[in-house]
Formats: C-alpha cells, structure tokens, sequence
C-alpha cells in the first residue's frame, strides 16, 4: 500500500444552497459533515458508495464569481447506467459537452465547474477504455 490516499477534492461555491440543491438533483451527493465558522461553511458531500468526499466552501463574504481559469482541470464520477445519467442530466440542462466516441460527457454545476461522467468501470484505474502508459520515453 502507497503513504497517499485520495480524500476529498474542493470546489469554491457562491451560494452553498442552491449548490447543495444542484448536487443531490444531479449527482445523488448528499452532506455527511458540516463545518460551519464565523466567516465561512464546509460541507462534505458524499455519495454512499466510496470514501471520498467532494467539498462545498462557501465564503460568507463572497459576492462576485470564482475565476476559473481555462478550466482544465474537472472531477469525474461513474455511473452504472450512462443512458438514464444522459436523459437526467439533459433534462437538467446541465451537460455543457458530449464526446460520443469516448462514451462520456461533462456537467457544468451552478459555478461553472465541470464534472465528467464516465461509465461505470469495476477497475477504476481504466479510463475510457484506456490502457495504462509510460511516462518515461
């Protein structure tokens, strides 16, 4: 076993209500911790199934939108049934890119952030229907 373990992965959010809404609508997260201090609120979403955990920080004094660069960078979820996600993400209006050929599409929450779903693969370390590389030439 590695020294390192994924935990949590955060994303900044303006209005922790309507992301709290967006979230269990789309993707069944649900809050398993609160931290709430005087100057901001930390929840934890999480979705039943894995131990890790998406975090919701919401900065009391926050008014204007996070800057979220180019946007390279995205938290990606699988689903054991792409065709109902599609169908329920696409009546959200949620899904903001598709690439059929590699069977996956993006989701872009109330704050822009993008999350990818990817079919439901028991070798989480499969991507796509990718194989591992080298990253040594």
């Amino acid at each position: 076993m590695g020294e390192f373990a994924f935990n949590h992965f955060n994303f900044n959010v303006l209005n922790l209500e309507r992301s709290l809404a967006w979230y269990k609508e789309a993707l069944d997260l649900e809050p398993i911790a609160w931290n709430r201090q005087k100057d901001f609120t930390i929840v934890y979403l999480g979705d039943r199934q894995t131990g890790f955990k998406l975090e919701l920080t919401w900065m009391k004094d926050r008014k204007e939108p996070y800057d979220l660069g180019e946007q390279e960078y995205h938290l990606a979820m699988m689903t054991r049934d792409m065709e109902k996600a599609h169908e329920r993400h696409e009546k959200m209006g949620a899904i903001c890119f598709e690439n059929p050929t590699m069977g996956i599409y993006f989701l872009e929450d109330p704050d822009g952030y993008w999350i990818e779903i990817i079919p439901w693969k028991e070798d989480a370390l499969t991507i796509a229907g990718s194989k591992p590389e080298s990253t040594t030439d």
